[in-house]
């Protein structure tokens, strides 16, 4: 995690000006609020050495498996010790390291070590590395309902971030669901570090799994090309096990659920590797064994925010891939990208459809750049609930048949919902059969 000089004279403020206009906002639909300063959170305590382990974070591999990422200073052993009782190791797995450059900027290293096979719905403790004093624990998510997610996009490290993530600590959540755009480091690639040591008291606790949102991009022309390389190198999700080639889309099954992660700055027309996977992925789910599927993309299909309207990857994807979720009976979208809540009811190709999945936006977990606090007006029928207040969302699958939604605004107290439904899985509509 160190910064060399030799080519800081290049970042000028036009390049950085240029890569902000051209890739991190897509088309700017409308006038941005005044950004909010953001949190950085510095190293840990002094006393912790260059071996130590930080920015903890869990993902789940299979299911019963999981993937500890923590970073160090210095190189040291990709080594997770854990068991079932504090300070009592009976199992160790080795894992792999990386590290990347971007810039002035050396990372850490990355190490990434699977663990497993664990029993469903239990607690265990960890160690990273070997001569490591830090302690962590996880539970591990159900194996059959219920089950329970904690949903939220656009999440960022400002005070609001802060508060979020206070909420959602309380709510006592299986897994989380980031549907795009973590640490708003947006080049500053200091503060993807930052986020790590932000959300590692919830993310070593729980798995958190993600996908990408405009801001991981990070690509600069002529100066940096590749796109998505401290997102890849540092947040890597288990895209192998569904039969994906990319870490921007991938599914897992948990607790009786399918959920789809989809990659809204990939390619997704219907030539390409992410649409071929998608019809593959749709075809295996096994709705004896997953009567839910929930899909997350970053960029909303619908929107009646003024923000973002008319970007290509709202559009164009809707277009190229909705007809599919459609036929294969999907449950829930969810998107980030604008910056407010909107709950939309069950529809398909801009109409009421009760064979349709809901459409939810959650882009408001606490990003610098503000709310998005205007609607278009009239509201459209389609349109349930909008508010632009920063919160967070919790979808608690109850049975094969029925889910608890709520919406939970920062300003309330987490055991009050701001906006909540039942719903009910479309496997069990029989007037709602899988189209083939």
């Amino acid at each position: 995690m160190a910064v060399r000089g030799g080519l800081r004279l290049f970042l000028t403020s036009a390049v950085l000006a240029m890569a902000f206009a051209g890739f991190f906002g897509g088309v700017d639909s409308y006038n941005r609020p005044p950004m909010h300063k953001t949190l950085v959170v510095r190293n840990l305590a002094d006393d912790l050495d260059a071996v130590s382990p930080q920015q903890v974070h869990l993902s789940v591999v299979g299911e019963d498996k999981m993937r500890i990422s923590w970073i160090t200073e210095a190189p040291t052993p990709a080594t997770v010790q854990y068991g079932t009782s504090p300070g009592k190791y009976e199992f160790s797995a080795d894992g792999t390291t990386s590290s990347y450059s971007y810039l002035t900027y050396d990372s850490g290293e990355i190490h990434d070590t699977v663990i497993g096979p664990l029993k469903p719905n239990s607690l265990y403790y960890y160690r990273c590395g070997v001569d490591s004093t830090r302690e962590f624990s996880f539970k591990t998510p159900p194996a059959q309902f219920p089950v329970k997610f904690a949903v939220v996009g656009d999440l960022g490290q400002t005070g609001w971030t802060q508060s979020t993530l206070r909420h959602i600590a309380e709510s006592n959540y299986d897994m989380l669901l980031l549907p795009g755009d973590l640490s708003y480091a947006d080049l500053n690639q200091p503060l993807w570090d930052s986020f790590g040591r932000l959300v590692e008291p919830l993310a070593s606790q729980r798995p958190w799994m993600v996908t990408q949102g405009n801001h991981e991009i990070e690509k600069i022309p002529l100066i940096h090309s590749e796109p998505f390389t401290a997102y890849n190198a540092r947040w890597r999700m288990p895209f192998e096990q569904s039969g994906s080639g990319s870490n921007l889309f991938y599914s897992f099954d948990v607790a009786g659920v399918h959920v789809i992660m989809l990659g809204s700055y990939t390619d997704f027309d219907p030539n390409s590797a992410q649409f071929k996977w998608l019809v593959a992925d749709l075809r295996k789910i096994d709705r004896n064994k997953t009567p839910w599927t929930v899909v997350l993309i970053h960029a909303p299909w619908y929107n009646s925010n003024t923000a973002h309207q008319g970007e290509k990857e709202s559009i164009d994807m809707k277009a190229s891939m909705e007809g599919l979720l459609y036929r294969a009976r999907v449950d829930v979208v969810f998107a980030g990208h604008v910056h407010a809540y909107e709950r939309f009811t069950r529809v398909y190709n801009g109409k009421t459809d009760n064979c349709g999945p809901v459409h939810i936006t959650i882009g408001d977990g606490g990003n610098r750049e503000g709310l998005a606090s205007k609607y278009i007006n009239p509201k459209p029928n389609i349109s349930i609930f909008r508010e632009a207040s920063f919160g967070h969302g919790q979808l608690a699958v109850v049975n094969a048949t029925h889910a608890l939604w709520t919406w939970h605004r920062n300003d309330d107290d987490a055991a009050v919902s701001s906006d909540s439904v039942w719903l009910r899985s479309l496997s069990s509509d029989t007037a709602c059969k899988v189209k083939t």
